[in-house]
């Protein structure tokens, strides 16, 4: 059994059986089953193995190949859609209703016209739904969406420069919180961390999972630390370059150590501590090897984070009469 993934306007995808075994590449366009009736969309994605996100779904299946007059007529619908949304604005004016249109499109055959809007609130429109039907004489659908999804939609280039992540390659939208810029060391400016839907960027989950992983070896800011020069307390982690910014508390003179030095003064081998002589490296580079003791213990629930086992477990700190650092 085949898969194939279908786009149709404004980036809207899903996938679908080709059960027909059709000789079909990328950049085709295919006339596909719909809820009721045929749509038209363009072929983006082959394969044999469906994707995670589609198992466990009744697909509908590709029919045939579009022919020339159909992907015509296509166009004709783009146009009338235009048309379309200007007689739903003067509509949704004439109910007075709390609702901002996004988006119109014609299912291909034309018995399925489907409006996307966003509302603040739950949105009473039945009356304007009836309007409709008799205007276009089609089976008449209101969609209230995101306002992700109307960014999605509506397309557009970050301020990186690159088109929208949720346009060009995300197919599902996952929860991002301020927890996301916290741990990656950024300043909740809110200028610089919500894009264009006005929501906290999708790419702030690109690299937490690194900053995550990476910052359980190291102390937390704020721990009392003490170095060859004294005592101290940690002020900022540099966790790319694998080094510890530290004030000390009896002349304010900054130190800056790498992981591996403090954790010597600290009477921790980091190297024992990350499965050392199996792949995993001391110098933040991760591990080679994909798979050592530590990784064992972690996947069986025996530690979840090496260096806060050590601190909480060994008697190092009482032995030296030195306060544990916090993590």
């Amino acid at each position: 059994m085949s898969y194939i993934q279908i786009e149709f306007k404004s980036h809207r995808k899903e996938y679908f059986d080709n059960k027909h075994n059709l000789t079909i590449k990328r950049g085709d366009n295919v006339i596909v089953q719909a809820e009721s009736g045929v749509d038209l969309g363009r072929v983006t994605q082959t394969g044999d193995q469906i994707p995670s996100d589609a198992a466990g779904k009744e697909l509908r299946a590709v029919v045939r190949l579009a022919n020339p007059d159909e992907i015509e007529r296509l166009k004709t619908n783009r146009a009338d859609e235009e048309k379309a949304k200007e007689i739903i604005r003067q509509k949704i004016n004439k109910f007075a209703l709390k609702m901002k249109l996004v988006d119109a499109e014609y299912q291909f055959d034309r018995r399925r016209i489907v409006f996307y809007f966003t509302a603040e609130k739950r949105v009473d429109f039945r009356a304007l739904v009836r309007d409709l039907a008799s205007e276009f004489k089609t089976r008449i659908e209101l969609r209230q969406i995101g306002v992700r999804d109307e960014a999605k939609r509506m397309d557009g280039y970050g301020p990186c420069g690159k088109r929208l992540c949720c346009t060009s390659h995300l197919s599902e939208f996952v929860p991002i919180t301020t927890d996301f810029a916290k741990d990656q060391g950024l300043q909740l400016n809110p200028s610089k961390l919500t894009g264009l839907c006005g929501r906290l960027k999708c790419c702030l989950a690109y690299e937490r999972d690194f900053y995550v992983n990476t910052l359980s070896r190291f102390p937390g800011v704020g721990s009392q630390v003490k170095t060859a020069k004294g005592p101290g307390e940690i002020k900022h982690l540099d966790i790319i370059a694998n080094k510890v910014h530290i004030k000390h508390l009896n002349d304010d003179e900054w130190e800056t150590l790498k992981l591996e030095e403090l954790a010597h003064f600290l009477g921790i081998d980091l190297d024992e501590i990350h499965g050392g002589g199996c792949g995993c490296s001391s110098g933040g580079n991760g591990c080679n090897s994909g798979k050592c003791s530590t990784h064992d213990k972690v996947e069986a629930g025996e530690i979840v984070n090496p260096l806060k086992d050590f601190i909480e477990k060994e008697s190092f700190f009482e032995d030296h009469n030195f306060p544990k650092p916090s993590l």
